[in-house]
């Protein structure tokens, strides 16, 4: 059984663009740069053309999987001055309430 070798075959895009340019074979680009068959190629240009495709028609490319998670707050001094306006704002409504009811 043969040890399977992966390469980041993203990397590899420019040069490949380049080669195909001068007029080399999807073939001979994958034997160049020792890729199992024709079809790392040929999907790896697939692949492309679709995020270009994608980009034209104004969608933008969205990482997948989950977000990573953020150790640090984003803006602590803006979250304070919210969180000491909603306070406010929410004091003042107790107030008027108590008012509208006759207790003070």
């Amino acid at each position: 059984m043969r040890k399977r070798n992966y390469t980041q075959v993203q990397g590899l895009l420019p040069e490949i663009k380049v080669m195909l340019s001068e007029g080399k074979t999807q073939r001979e680009v994958a034997e160049h740069f020792g890729f199992k068959d024709k079809y790392v190629v040929k999907q790896l240009l697939v692949r492309e053309r679709r995020k270009e495709r994608k980009l034209e028609a104004g969608i933008v490319p969205r990482p997948k999987g989950r977000p990573k998670k953020t150790a640090e707050p984003k803006d602590i001094a803006a979250e304070q001055a919210y969180e000491i306006q909603r306070l406010q704002m929410e004091n003042k409504l107790l107030r008027d309430f108590l008012h509208c009811t006759g207790r003070k």
